[in-house]
């Protein structure tokens, strides 16, 4: 097997002299298909937009064809555009990795993130370098910084438990606790980035974090790891958390507050063109949102600095750019108890 290290670009802080007022995000592409709500996001004129996986659909060994994949959704020209005029991060999910639902067991993990990386972040440091797609950028003055975490929960999670399929599918949450969803060296990353001065702090994933296990991939299905990346986020005393993820081809908010050093909120958007056919949300104790969407649909953050309460309101626009639904946050509520 072919050993070499993986250039990991953007890992150094990015300080605007202007803070962030509007973030987009955003998963699951078919770059066969048309993609018409590149032409509504740019309405929205976002300084930041994130894709939160499955921006490709590769399913492949075979790199050239995976190449191939991205080269189609890099020649529409409004995806060309936005990354003219925004700020563009993305993670992977399963199909950008290579294979549904695969973990490291995925044979052409390595050549994979080579291929994700010349796309998304050529241009890079060249001494920077680590296994895995995960990264991390600060934006914006002191006072008003926004720092953006994106987790790779596929180059080193185990193998998932598995029984009578469901609704939602296969899998369950498993009892041993030695299965990892980032593998070490990103834990020992993830706890430094949360220790670096920020007042928000959005973490993106792949697959949702807070949503119960109810059959399909989901962070709930190593509760361990779960309860872990909630741990450590209450050890290192970082405020202003907030998860963003994708996936589901459904738009959903959760939010947990038990084990959770305060209110933990998980905003889903999915997807951008790759509608599911069946359209039933699974069981989720943790929403909060009013309902469930599963038209082609993106997240807008607007981040209100002004005044004497900072606060972020996430909602779900629709291809015509219509909210189905939406929840404000108020910073203050992100605080970490002193008794923590």
């Amino acid at each position: 097997m072919r050993i070499f290290t993986i250039l990991f670009l953007l890992c150094q802080p990015l300080f605007a002299e202007e803070p962030l007022t509007k973030i987009l995000f955003g998963s699951c592409i078919k770059q066969e298909k048309p993609i018409p709500i590149f032409e509504t996001i740019l309405s929205y004129y976002p300084e930041v937009f994130l894709f939160l996986g499955d921006n490709v659909y590769a399913d492949t060994d075979d790199m050239t064809e995976m190449r191939e994949k991205y080269a189609k959704l890099g020649g529409v020209p409004e995806f060309q555009k936005l990354r003219e005029v925004s700020e563009v991060m993305a993670v992977w999910d399963d199909h950008d990795y290579g294979r549904n639902d695969a973990g490291a067991e995925y044979p052409k993990r390595a050549e994979a993130q080579e291929v994700f990386l010349d796309f998304w972040r050529e241009g890079g440091d060249p001494s920077d370098f680590h296994e895995g797609v995960y990264d991390s950028r600060i934006l914006g003055p002191v006072g008003k910084r926004v720092q953006i975490i994106l987790l790779d929960a596929r180059y080193f999670r185990g193998p998932l438990k598995t029984g009578e399929r469901r609704v939602g599918g296969k899998y369950y949450p498993a009892e041993d606790t030695s299965i990892p969803m980032l593998g070490e060296e990103q834990w020992q990353w993830l706890e430094k980035e949360l220790k670096k001065p920020a007042e928000i702090r959005l973490i993106g994933s792949g697959i949702q974090i807070v949503p119960e296990a109810s059959g399909q991939e989901t962070w709930s299905n190593l509760p361990h790891e779960r309860q872990r990346l909630f741990d450590v986020v209450a050890k290192t005393k970082a405020e202003g958390v907030i998860f963003l993820s994708g996936d589901r081809h459904w738009s959903e908010f959760s939010k947990v507050t038990e084990n959770a050093p305060y209110p933990l909120y998980d905003f889903t958007s999915s997807s951008l063109n790759q509608i599911h056919p069946r359209g039933t949300p699974t069981d989720n104790r943790f929403r909060v949102s009013e309902s469930t969407y599963h038209k082609e649909n993106f997240g807008e953050i607007e981040i209100d600095w002004s005044g004497e309460e900072t606060s972020l309101t996430v909602s779900i626009r629709d291809l015509e750019g219509m909210v189905k639904f939406a929840e404000r946050v108020p910073l203050a509520e992100l605080k970490v108890s002193s008794e923590e």
